[in-house]
């Protein structure tokens, strides 16, 4: 019971063929998922920053500013 069985030595290289087998799967898997990080990252940093639609100042809080903003 202590040592590996054909079975073992089979299962164990369909496993690795499936993780470095062709074409660079693995690395391929890899950018996919750098890719998302960074997406996620460029999300998050575009949340923290002012738009640049919004106004900066406060808005107008007499009759009078509201007025000079009509015209």
């Amino acid at each position: 019971m202590g040592s590996f069985s054909i079975w073992h030595l089979l299962l164990i290289g369909a496993v690795l063929l499936l993780v470095f087998g062709g074409r660079g799967k693995l690395s391929a898997l890899m950018g996919d998922a750098a890719k998302g990080v960074k997406a996620f990252k460029d999300g998050i940093k575009d949340e923290d920053q002012p738009k640049s639609d919004t106004p900066t100042s406060p808005l107008p809080r007499t009759d009078a500013e509201k007025e000079d903003l009509k015209r």
